[in-house]
């Protein structure tokens, strides 16, 4: 923010009850809920809610699709700039997830009016619209209410090419899973809200969350890359699980090579775990086969995380010029033949 409009005794997190992707329903029960719901069929809906993808994807013609996502949360972290940017790349992310390019998006908001400054609104504003102007597309407006809780998010609309799009139904036996951002969020954005979180572990923070998955999302494509997901509210092992039960597949991770956010494990510590990670943890139970893992490396691994990166199933044969283009991403495991739990982690 700028001296005009900065107000240090400000702290939006103290307007929120959950911080980010924290917020998010946990799978069992959103699950739940859509069982009843009846199904549509559409030969144009390509992606839809059944295989819990990160968006929707409705075909046009031959060679184009639109791909529809909304997303949204209370404040994760102080600054309201930053708060912004990180809402925007967190939602952005669910386009680029998909394979497709952003073109438009519009904001949401809810705001305590007469309890914030209006400067506040239009700092996270700005930042959402510096995003969004970064990943190539254009803020065409939104909807702003009365909210006692701050939050705000936005829905994108991209397009993407129908056979070059990515989702989590196409992992394959013998792809090699790469992971392009550290996680951790969730557990530091906690330790951040208590006063327990370093200067150079905040700023680490903020920046992952405000890196677009532009590049990561760009190379997949490039490579011929066809299953991808991004990590946010439901973990890493959730989202995986995702993957896993779309493509008929059992992942196995390896929990020493997953990388981490500097501090995570000092923020388990300090026991600033989230109800989001116990949800998550909930869930996973019967899915996952954890064999010796640590409790500490089944907290990071269940950690809800806000604009985290990619999970990417990529071929063998393009392993190293996936890598080569994507600075950060790491090999974090395989994927095999369906066995008896959808994760196995090592």
């Amino acid at each position: 923010m700028t001296g005009a409009t900065r107000d240090d005794a400000i702290r939006l997190t103290e307007y929120a009850r959950c911080a980010g992707c924290a917020a998010k329903m946990g799978p069992g029960d959103l699950s739940r809920a859509l069982g009843a719901l009846e199904r549509r069929a559409d030969p144009r809906i390509l992606v839809g809610r059944e295989t819990f993808d990160d968006a929707g994807i409705f075909q046009l013609s031959d060679e184009l699709a639109l791909v529809q996502t909304v997303d949204f949360f209370a404040p994760i972290v102080d600054d309201p700039y930053d708060f912004g940017r990180v809402a925007a790349a967190n939602a952005l992310s669910d386009v680029f997830a998909m394979g497709g390019e952003p073109i438009t998006a519009m904001n949401i908001v809810g705001f305590p009016v007469g309890q914030l400054p209006l400067e506040v609104l239009t700092e996270m504003l700005r930042g959402g619209q510096d995003a969004v102007h970064e990943a190539g597309a254009s803020i065409v407006g939104g909807h702003t209410i009365t909210d006692e809780e701050l939050k705000y998010g936005l829905s994108v609309t991209g397009t993407v090419h129908p056979q070059r799009l990515l989702t989590n139904a196409m992992a394959r036996p013998g792809d090699v899973l790469v992971l392009t951002k550290a996680i951790g969020t969730g557990l530091l954005a906690t330790a951040a809200k208590r006063g327990l979180l370093g200067h150079d572990e905040t700023r680490a923070l903020v920046r992952s969350m405000t890196t677009l998955n532009a590049a990561a999302s760009r190379a997949a494509v490039a490579v011929g890359v066809r299953c991808a997901t991004d990590v946010t509210g439901f973990g890493l092992l959730g989202h995986a699980s995702h993957v896993a039960r779309a493509s008929g597949v059992t992942l196995c991770i390896e929990a020493a090579a997953v990388p981490l956010l500097p501090g995570a494990r000092g923020a388990i510590a300090v026991r600033a775990t989230t109800g989001g990670g116990q949800r998550n943890a909930d869930y996973l139970e019967p899915l996952v086969d954890f064999g010796s893992t640590s409790p500490d490396d089944r907290v990071l691994l269940v950690d809800p995380q806000t604009s985290g990166g990619l999970l990417v199933a990529v071929p063998p044969a393009r392993r190293a010029e996936y890598l080569d283009r994507v600075q950060g991403a790491v090999v974090i495991g395989s994927v095999e033949s369906r066995r008896e739990h959808a994760i196995e982690v090592q």
